[in-house]
């Protein structure tokens, strides 16, 4: 079953809205469910509001934390923020300690995947396991040439203006990242755009995109001081935005050390769906 197709039949319940405060600054976070402690993570151009559609099925297992990042959603837009993959798990880990999570599973979509993997590398001992959903990762050359292209001076321009498209033109640029795009729906496309428009939105995202490829060269040698827990690796079949590709060669090289000795294979598993969210 696509995953996508999974959380767009769920239902709703109302979460309960929550800000904390990270280097004085507000981290929005909407909180469900019981259980032990699942750490939502969007991804590049997501929210915490587009967890939204699980929130019933993963919230009967777990107390969900669907986190906005700063920068996006109805978090703080901060000026000058550090946008970096290492600075964005450090965030995460400063809210979770100030929310009073402990440790957690973390379950994060393409770029909140990675800062998952950042996060791991860095706070193993806030960390229970992995889930993630084609992680933006180092393997994946097949969103270079849009990387560049956002980079360009004509990208920047570019940027700016898709939130004020008209919405046939914002539905086939996020249609490029559903294996379906008959699965983008008006709703899906409403959050997206809403936080584009939040003045700052855009230029946090283009910080990012400017540092993409230091930050993949950071994540890929980060990936040897991950520690041995469960990681699920979820990938859909036909992604256009990290090819499962990339997921094998994640899977192969994210081997942990210990005590200096030969890399030891983790619990881990790859598995191929025929759509995806991000």
């Amino acid at each position: 079953m696509a995953l996508s197709s999974w959380m767009l039949r769920a239902d709703d319940p109302q979460p309960e809205e929550k800000s904390v405060l990270v280097d004085g600054h507000r981290m929005h976070c909407l909180i469900t469910g019981s259980g032990p402690s699942l750490l939502l993570l969007h991804g590049l151009l997501g929210s915490a509001d587009a967890w939204s559609p699980s929130f019933s099925r993963l919230g009967q297992a777990s107390t969900l934390y669907a986190v906005d990042a700063l920068g996006i959603g109805r978090s703080e837009r901060v000026s000058g923020l550090d946008a970096s993959l290492k600075a964005q798990a450090d965030r995460t880990a400063a809210f979770m300690m100030r929310a009073g999570i402990e440790h957690a599973d973390i379950l994060g979509t393409s770029h909140g995947g990675a800062v998952a993997l950042m996060l791991a590398a860095h706070y193993p001992e806030l960390v229970r396991s992995l889930v993630l959903h084609a992680p933006a990762n180092p393997f994946s050359t097949i969103s270079d040439p849009l990387l560049h292209f956002y980079c360009s001076s004509l990208g920047r321009w570019f940027a700016y203006q898709i939130p004020h498209l008209p919405e046939k033109l914002q539905e086939l640029a996020l249609g490029r990242m559903h294996g379906n795009s008959k699965l983008v729906c008006r709703e899906a496309l409403s959050r997206y755009m809403n936080s584009l428009r939040v003045p700052g939105t855009v230029q946090h995202v283009l910080n990012i995109l400017h540092g993409w490829f230091d930050d993949m060269r950071e994540l890929e040698n980060a990936l040897t001081s991950l520690h041995d827990f469960p990681v699920l690796l979820l990938w859909g079949t036909r992604d256009r935005a990290v090819s499962i590709e990339s997921g094998r060669l994640l899977e192969k090289n994210a081997q942990p050390c210990r005590n200096g000795g030969a890399p030891r294979r983790r619990t881990s598993t790859l598995r191929g769906i025929s759509g995806g969210i991000r």
